[in-house]
């Protein structure tokens, strides 16, 4: 087989080192095919710059100056990492003994983007005309997370989420928020999940003060979401959580919705309104797949390896029922290959045909190709799902489009409606 990517049998298995995935979690990441978190990223982008959002990119270390107006030095600093440059004027040794210390000189790696998104809002005048101004970037966080929370995919130090912004004007606000939460809440059928209660949380110890804070618990007594407490997000008034239980039950965070009124306010953001003032936007912030690796953990569990199309490593294997047909096989190959699906063939000789289709079928492999004398004179194909439903004799050209457009559509049930 040309491509055999998970073992059937003991003698099949891979030996050598022992690698332990929670302090290599890129080998993981390997082993779990890397192109489905492109692909994600790829529906993110899509989805994101159809609802008008401009993708940006900002740098990964910045001053802790930054974080200090943001308020998140103070509350935050322990899960940052913290750098200090070659060739700056103290030695880091001193800094460490000097509690009165100025961390003019001191980078971060970013934790999150809204402080950099709140400075490309501040470069220049705006208007109420430009509003709601929605900014996003799928790119790399770190954050500076205890050795024992860590936890496989769920839970890294270094992680991609599609972190976005939203700058909208004050007589608005709650509209632009209800439409997110719904727009963050219509992701989730593409993977399969029901959707799930929100959960709005009232974070203790917050910024700014109660006039503000109790204006969106308003929205959220409108709603069907339930008010908690005790969620560790220092500025924001709401947030608006959707967790994702994997096969075990267990709950994660995935997509959240946060309203904030306290970094428009630090960082002194302004725009004109329609009467000529000048008013402070509101700012929200939007993830829908919050952190890629976590939504990659949860679904590999919820799937059992039986992925969806659209993201499945292994969408079709070609199996001729002989060596003659092993040309036409290639060539049925190929043209899967050209139209932008994943398949590989199994020409393995040595296998009756019923073993192949097996381990193509204990392989999760969405759809098996298999060709004989009569498929290669018509030029056709005999159509199997990964759970054993024949599908019958199909045109290449015609299998070949149906199979596009199913990963197109990202219906997490292709086998059930080809």
């Amino acid at each position: 087989m040309e491509h055999n990517p998970l073992p059937t049998s003991p003698a099949d298995q891979v030996t050598g080192p022992s690698c332990n995935y929670q302090d290599y979690p890129s080998a993981l990441l390997l082993s779990l095919h890397l192109s489905r978190g492109r692909k994600l990223g790829l529906l993110v982008s899509a989805e994101y710059a159809r609802r008008g959002f401009s993708e940006v990119k900002t740098p990964t270390l910045f001053s802790t100056k930054l974080w200090e107006q943001s308020g998140h030095w103070e509350h935050y600093q322990e899960d940052m990492f913290a750098v200090q440059p070659s060739g700056s004027d103290r030695p880091a040794s001193s800094q460490s003994d000097d509690s009165t210390r100025h961390t003019t000189d001191i980078l971060a790696l970013k934790p999150m983007n809204c402080p950099a998104h709140c400075l490309m809002f501040a470069h220049r005048p705006r208007s109420w005309r430009e509003l709601p101004l929605a900014t996003s970037r799928l790119w790399a966080l770190h954050r500076a997370e205890a050795s024992g929370g860590l936890g496989g995919l769920t839970r890294l130090r270094c992680f991609q989420q599609d972190d976005a912004h939203i700058f909208c004007t004050t007589d608005r606000w709650p509209f632009p928020l209800e439409a997110e939460i719904q727009s963050c809440l219509d992701f989730l059928p593409f993977f399969g999940f029901l959707l799930p209660p929100g959960t709005v949380h009232r974070p203790s110890g917050f910024l700014g003060d109660l006039a503000l804070g109790t204006r969106p618990e308003q929205v959220s007594r409108k709603n069907t979401w339930d008010l908690n407490s005790g969620d560790r997000c220092h500025s924001m008034d709401l947030k608006i959580d959707v967790h994702l239980h994997d096969a075990l039950g267990r709950p994660h965070q995935c997509g959240t919705i946060q309203l904030d009124f306290q970094l428009p306010l630090r960082f002194d953001l302004q725009y004109k309104g329609q009467a000529g003032a000048l008013e402070r936007p509101v700012l929200i912030h939007r993830a829908v797949l919050g952190s890629v690796e976590r939504l990659l953990g949860v679904l590999a569990e919820s799937c059992g390896g039986k992925w969806p199309l659209w993201l499945s490593p292994f969408q079709v294997v070609v199996i001729p029922v002989g060596t003659e047909q092993e040309e036409y096989a290639r060539e049925a190959q190929q043209s899967l290959r050209a139209a932008g699906l994943v398949s590989d063939l199994d020409a393995d000789s040595g296998l009756t045909l019923s073993r192949r289709i097996r381990r193509a079928q204990l392989a999760h492999y969405n759809f098996q190709f298999v060709v004989g004398q009569k498929e290669q004179s018509k030029r056709t194909v005999n159509i199997r799902t990964r759970d054993n439903r024949r599908l019958g004799e199909w045109d290449l050209p015609e299998a070949v489009q149906r199979l596009v457009e199913l990963q197109n559509m990202r219906v997490p049930n292709a086998e059930e409606i080809f």
